[in-house]
């Protein structure tokens, strides 16, 4: 059974909302793709334009600068990571299952939905592991906080949080834990493929030994308390 996937996108973070038109969808399918190839650094609004055959000026009437558009396609993922795992674990009644197919999700490389035409969630996905926390590890944070720029992650971790205390009404980390679990299955990721020495699974290259360490470390932690 297929269900539509729909986010509603805070405001601030554009100026025109992208997915309302077909230049708004074209920026954000080959904003993800730009930055899949060049990296964050690199990629400028000016390669965006050349790109999709568009001008700077065009971009701009979208996004105030990179680091907003970065921010949205950030959000979008987590918002559509949390849909995905709502929907995927519905049917899963006992939680301890339900986490592990989470730490999965998290985990594995993901296959573009096909529902969702201007954005490669295959692409998407490398993307975040590699510039996602550029997102939020700036000097604005506290600001961008406080417009809520950041809730779609903060939703996704509220939604694994309450599934560990599904598992365990007595653990007291369940915030912290769920958080966790994201970034380490982005950075071990990050990792393998990038930094080897900095995890045990660089010269293998196998997503499956991110959730064994996961779960690991997951449940040796829940089943203390």
């Amino acid at each position: 059974m297929e269900v539509e996937f729909k986010i509603k996108m805070n405001e601030g973070l554009y100026l025109r909302n992208p997915e309302d038109t077909e230049l708004g969808r074209k920026i954000l399918k080959h904003s993800v793709e730009l930055i899949y190839k060049l990296g964050f650094e690199a990629f400028t609004f000016k390669k965006l334009a050349e790109d999709i055959g568009s001008t700077e000026a065009g971009i701009y009437r979208y996004f105030e600068n990179k680091h907003k558009l970065l921010i949205y396609i950030t959000a979008w993922y987590f918002g559509w990571v949390e849909f995905q795992i709502s929907f995927q674990t519905n049917n899963i009644e006992v939680p301890k299952v339900k986490l592990q197919k989470i730490i999965s999700l998290l985990s594995f490389p993901i296959e573009d939905d096909i529902q969702t035409s201007y954005i490669d969630e295959s692409l998407l996905h490398p993307v975040i592991v590699a510039e996602g926390s550029k997102a939020y590890l700036t000097k604005q944070v506290a600001e961008n906080n406080k417009l809520q720029f950041f809730q779609p992650y903060k939703d996704l971790c509220t939604l694994i949080g309450n599934v560990i205390l599904e598992y365990n009404p007595k653990y007291k980390f369940p915030k912290s834990l769920a958080s966790t679990i994201v970034e380490i299955a982005h950075f071990q990721n990050f990792f393998m493929h990038n930094l080897s020495s900095l995890t045990d699974f660089g010269k293998r290259d196998k997503e499956t030994e991110i959730v064994e360490f996961l779960n690991d470390l997951v449940f040796s932690s829940i089943d203390k308390s």
